[in-house]
């Protein structure tokens, strides 16, 4: 089979995934126009919007890299993440980012945590997460013995679902949207009342209909599968060394030389010197 036929062509993707999301969140007023229909209210975001921004506290901690980060007038800051696929790690993921995002927020040597920024992560999936049938669960810090008694820490985390059925509790723009997210097409956005749902998708076609992102799109596809054929590889390559190291065990059990070993393996002896000395055997 030809691998290209893989390929799903750029005017096929749904914003569901991720390539297509970055490429037009990375665009601040279709963020802008998103983020203000998620949390119901106008969210003039300035013109800086980064895509893919990599946060790291030190060379040996594990960096993270956001699918879409920007800053309000008011300095609130916005974390809007695309996951597509089911992972069991995704609140403490969540955590982990929101974290990260915090420490890269406040500048060395300032005393004053008030200046913190408001700061929302923002999660997007095409699956019910919590199994409640919503299409929004927002989550802040909230007292265990005082339940009314929210802890004022600015940091509000939001999973948005796809396929919520709790129309009568959400705006139907909300519904309309999260429905268009995973089935972007012409007739979802014309179905839809909003016109901000209409603005995302204007955004939507000029990238679709782009040669410069269409290229884009095929060198990343492209080097998503060599990375994905190289990792396959190594792995055919080291399951073929695990079976050589018990092959090579039984043969030295029956006292077999280095010769006559990678003759009966179709191996170098050199190969074979090299696997006795992973497993700690003394090499003649």
């Amino acid at each position: 089979m030809n691998r290209r036929q893989k390929l799903i062509p750029l005017n096929k993707l749904n914003l569901t995934d991720r390539f297509l999301f970055e490429e037009v969140m990375e665009d601040p007023l279709a963020h802008q126009e998103a983020l203000g229909i998620i949390l119901g209210r106008d969210v003039p975001l300035l013109t800086l919007n980064e895509a893919e921004k990599e946060l790291r506290i030190s060379p040996e901690a594990r960096s993270v890299r956001l699918d879409i980060f920007s800053m309000d007038e008011d300095r609130a800051v916005y974390n809007t993440e695309m996951q597509k696929q089911r992972r069991a790690d995704l609140s403490r993921r969540s955590r982990y980012y929101q974290s990260l995002v915090d420490i890269s927020l406040l500048d060395p040597g300032i005393p004053d945590y008030s200046q913190l920024n408001e700061s929302y992560l923002i999660m997007i999936t095409p699956f019910d997460l919590f199994g409640c049938g919503k299409y929004r669960y927002t989550f802040r810090a909230v007292c265990e013995e005082e339940p009314g008694c929210v802890l004022e820490d600015g940091a509000t985390r939001i999973f948005l679902n796809t396929r919520g059925t709790n129309d009568d509790e959400v705006s139907q723009e909300l519904a309309e949207f999260l429905h268009y997210v995973e089935h972007t097409t012409d007739e979802a956005a014309e179905h839809a009342g909003s016109e901000r749902i209409r603005r995302i998708h204007d955004r939507v076609r000029k990238v679709r209909n782009s040669e410069e992102v269409g290229v884009k799109y095929m060198q990343a596809w492209e080097e998503k599968y060599y990375e994905k054929e190289e990792a396959r590889k190594e792995g055919l390559i080291e399951g073929r060394r695990e079976v050589l190291k018990d092959l090579l065990k039984k043969k030295l059990e029956k006292g077999k030389s280095v010769g006559e070993i990678a003759e009966a393996l179709e191996e170098s002896e050199e190969t074979i010197r090299g696997l006795m000395k992973e497993l700690g055997v003394q090499v003649m």
